[in-house]
Parts: C-alpha cells; structure tokens; sequence
C-alpha cells in the first residue's frame, strides 16, 4: 500500500481506539490487536505463472476484560471507520454479554504500562506489473517452481490503558524449486525489502551450478556417522525447533523442554554456540498480545550457557518469575545465531570427506528431554569427498542430540551469516526469520 493508504489505515485504527475508550466502563479494560497487508501472491510452475493477484486483507483481534475474566472476537477491519466501528461495537456488546459466564482466570494479564512505539519500514518492490518479467527472465529454460509474495504488512497493538505500537513494514520472499529432469531439486530463498536484479541472478546462476552436480549418478550411503557441512538454510532448521519446546520459559517449568539439562547446568553446549534475539534488523515487531516491548538484545545461549529463557507476562505471573517481552507461544522472534571463523572458500576443504547439507525437512523431536532431533535431508545434499563434490545422495534420516552438534560435535561456525525469512503465508504473510550461518559438524548421526 501506498503512503496515503497507510497513513488512512493508521488514522483509522486510531479513531477506532478512541472510541472505544470512550465507550468501555470504568470496570473494563480492553486490548486491540491490528493484522493488515496487501500483497502481491504469484505462484509458478514450470516457469510459467500459474495464479496471480492482489490481497488486501485486515482483521482485529478485540479482547475484553473484567473481573479477572477475559473474552475476544476476531473481526474484519477494512479501514472504513463507518462500517468498522459498527463490526467493532457489535463484537463489544457481545463480549460483554458472555464475559460473566465465562470461569475466572488465575494468570490473567491485565494491560498496564504506557509502552508506545511507531516503526515504518519502507521498502524498494518489484511494482506489480514487474513480478513476473524479472522473476521469469533467469529460469525461462529450467523447471522453474515457486511462490513470490510481497507488499507492505502492517500489525498494531493498542489498550485500554494508552499503550499504541504501529508497525509497517514493506518486504517480498520468493520461494524457489528448481527440477532437473530426474526430479532432483535444488531450492532457494531470495527475500527482502529491496529488489536487487543482479543478487537475484547470482542467486540462480549458483542454483545452475548446483543443479549440474544433481546430474551426476546419485550415491548411497549407509546409515552411519559423517561429518557434516549444514548450509545456512539447513541451521535454520535446526534452529526453528527451539521454538517448539526449547526456550520457553513454562515448558522448562513443566519438564517439556530440550534444554532443561543446560538449565541445570547438567550439559553445555559448545563455547562456539551462541543465539540471541536480535530486533535491530526490524522485519519484525518488538512488541507482544499484551503490548510490551522486549529489549533491542536478548541472549538466549552464550558461549554454550543457557542465560535467559523466553518469558512472558503470564507464565511469569505463575511462576513467579521476570518477564522479558516474549510472545504468548515464548517462540523465537527473530533469533541470531553469531558467525565463526570456518571462510567460505575453506568449507569444502575441511569438510574433506562427508556431506554438504543444503536443507532439511520432517524435522520433529525423538526424545525431547535428551534434545534428540529427528528428520531427513533434502535438496541439493551431496558426497564430498578430499574437498570436491562427488555425487548427490538418496535422502537420509537423521537422529541427533543438539547438545552433540551444537555440543562436542561443533567444529566451527562459518564466518558469514544468512538471512533466512519467514515465508509462511496462513491467515497472513509471516514477518520475520533467522540469521544463520552454516557449521561444521563432526560424527552427525544418520540412521536411515
């Protein structure tokens, strides 16, 4: 959206808070939370467009709260203040009726604070018209399989108590496949808030070359252990299951987390290891359901110890702890990863002989207390051996503890990182993603 269409959005939402304040009693409080984009979602198969258009979508989430009981609707919002605030005020009249049926709530968090805040990231897209020539213009002669998504995304937060937070943001993802004729696959991610021509030709001309040495005789490996290069894309997927069970703080209260032993100071991860939670990249909102900012920083691991977990404001109220801004799932936001000294030129060689992972998938726990990760390779994974590509493989299954690969096991970090984005699209474009760099790896576990 343009300018004037984001600043009629804004003034919108804002007029719709205020008369909310105006109409809420003394008792309630109330929070709102504002989900809006419009994108441009081409899809392609076989280097041609297959679905194109435009969405222009919005919704909000109002919650109501009184006498420590809570409800919420999700509505449209369109950005009409007329037809908005008639859904709006609909949706309060019927929260009100059903709130004192509802059963009281123990860890209910009450909006407090006057946190504000007003982020507006513009960005330099492909203009509608231009999506497909300068997507199409590389891969007109290959396989060419993939999903563009862009425009501007917009999400708010505002209460009954004055806190406000307005970010917008412009960004693009163009999620790739490329086939060779056998049906072995490279794939690639181009994404950001800036078109650049030439990254993104240097990006397929390097899927080229990968999809060359797809050509070659597959080779068939046994189940074993191998020393392992995972390309960036690959640590994002590893990195993605702390998400899932790892760095929140109320599954490490209720026994479900992967990290507990490194909680108890039991295991350590390797001094080579270390994540934070880095928002200075802005591709996504510092604030949370309830309004409240987390730190520009926060370590999660450093040098292999476990020095923070993610906390929000209501597992901290039932547990009694501090809480440090985190989301209501206490899921990785926008996680960073610090680089080694491993240079690109020297992946290879000291790979020497192993395997080069380019991706990952079917990624699940195995035995979540011991921090056992389970899935299979895929996508342009190849046999190294004495530093030199050899041969593609068959998909592998692998089984291994994080506190192996990204314990004892870890040789080294490489020296540069990757973004790599959110790309999911349910309900709304994802914001987002991880910066990564690739590893070394020692003895990684394949089982299948």
């Amino acid at each position: 959206m343009n300018n004037q269409e984001l600043t009629a959005l804004e003034i919108s939402f804002n007029q719709l808070i205020d008369t909310l304040l105006l109409k809420k009693v003394a008792t309630e409080e109330f929070t709102v939370r504002l989900n809006s984009e419009r994108s441009q979602f081409t899809r392609f198969n076989h280097a041609k467009v297959r679905q194109t258009g435009i969405v222009a979508d919005g919704w909000i989430d109002l919650s109501l709260i009184q006498d420590q009981r809570s409800s919420f609707r999700q509505i449209p919002f369109t950005g009409n203040w007329e037809i908005d605030w008639e859904v709006t005020y609909q949706a309060l009249q019927e929260l009100r009726a059903e709130l004192h049926f509802l059963l009281l709530d123990p860890y209910l968090v009450l909006p407090s604070g006057i946190n504000t805040s007003r982020e507006v990231y513009s960005g330099n897209l492909l203009t509608e018209e231009a999506v497909v020539s300068n997507v199409l213009e590389s891969v007109t002669e290959l396989d060419f399989t993939g999903l563009y998504a862009g425009g501007s995304v917009v999400n708010a937060y505002a209460d009954s108590q004055g806190q406000k937070h307005w970010f917008a943001t412009d960004s693009f993802t163009l999620d790739y496949s490329i086939f060779d004729t056998e049906g072995q696959a490279v794939k690639g991610i181009f994404a950001g808030s800036d078109w650049h021509q030439k990254a993104y030709i240097n990006k397929i001309q390097e899927a080229k070359k990968q999809l060359e040495l797809l050509a070659r005789p597959v080779k068939q490996l046994p189940r074993g252990q191998y020393r392992t290069y995972f390309a960036p894309d690959a640590v994002d997927n590893l990195l993605m299951m702390l998400s899932w069970g790892a760095t929140s703080e109320a599954d490490l209260q209720q026994g479900n987390s992967a990290l507990a032993a490194l909680s108890r100071q039991e295991k350590q991860l390797s001094a080579k290891f270390n994540l934070k939670e880095n928002f200075r990249r802005g591709t996504v909102p510092r604030f949370n359901e309830w309004g409240e900012m987390t730190a520009l920083e926060l370590p999660i691991i450093t040098q292999g110890v476990l020095v923070n977990t993610l906390i929000n404001s209501r597992t901290a109220k039932e547990y009694q702890k501090t809480p440090n801004g985190a989301n209501s799932h206490e899921s990785l936001r926008s996680p960073e990863i610090s680089p080694g000294n491993l240079e690109f030129d020297q992946i290879l060689p000291s790979l020497d002989t192993g395997l080069y992972v380019s991706n990952l998938h079917y990624l699940n726990w195995s035995d979540r207390p011991t921090g056992r990760i389970t899935g299979m390779t895929r996508y342009a994974c190849f046999w190294v051996e004495n530093g030199e590509i050899i041969a593609p493989i068959e998909n592998l299954r692998f089984d291994d503890s994080l506190y192996r690969f990204w314990g004892e096991n870890l040789l080294d970090f490489t020296n540069f990182q990757e973004f790599i984005p959110e790309v999911g699209t349910y309900e709304g474009r994802q914001l987002g993603g991880s910066m990564v760099p690739g590893m070394l790896v020692e003895d990684f576990t394949y089982t299948l």
